[in-house]
């Protein structure tokens, strides 16, 4: 996988048609990680359901329906975990850093999580006040074959699907 800069528009090399690339707020790079892998795409909303007894009639009683209503609650989202194989890059490191060091308020960021199909982006989704909670890179083998791949997992505020 590459990345060039050299104009306006980056332009990605990959093995794939589908890859994700996230854009941080503040950056001067104009992406900051491409994945090949996104866990826990996650947004759902709850119900709340409520109990009502009406003055409508029920079985042989003169009153008293029991009625049962449902109604939107809260909206949760889970965080998001990235993967990708193992770059010099070193900007997620740096953002975990930052907010393992202290005054993670202020280090959080804006996110923007495009999602590419044959080169052209698809979908795209704004995360606000994202942190990442946990950096991990798989088991090293000398003697293994398997690539190296990196781990991010991100908590956000807010999500939002906006226009590509």
């Amino acid at each position: 996988m590459g990345i060039s800069t050299s104009s306006k528009k980056p332009v990605f090399t990959t093995n794939s048609d589908f890859y994700l690339s996230l854009k941080l707020d503040g950056s001067i790079d104009a992406v900051d990680a491409i994945f090949m892998e996104c866990q826990g795409f996650n947004y759902t909303q709850d119900t709340i359901e409520f109990c009502e007894v009406t003055g409508g009639r029920w079985g042989k009683a003169n009153k008293g329906k029991v009625l049962r209503s449902k109604l939107p609650g809260h909206a949760k989202t889970t965080n998001l975990t990235l993967l990708r194989g193992m770059t010099s890059s070193m900007a997620l490191w740096n953002w975990f850093k930052l907010v393992e060091d202290g005054n993670w308020f202020k280090k959080r960021k804006n996110a923007i999580l495009t999602i590419y199909e044959g080169g052209l982006p698809q979908a795209r989704f704004e995360f606000t006040a994202a942190w990442p909670t946990r950096y991990k890179i798989s088991d090293v083998k000398s003697s293994g074959q398997e690539l190296e791949i990196e781990e991010v997992e991100i908590a956000f505020e807010g999500f939002e699907r906006i226009k590509a």
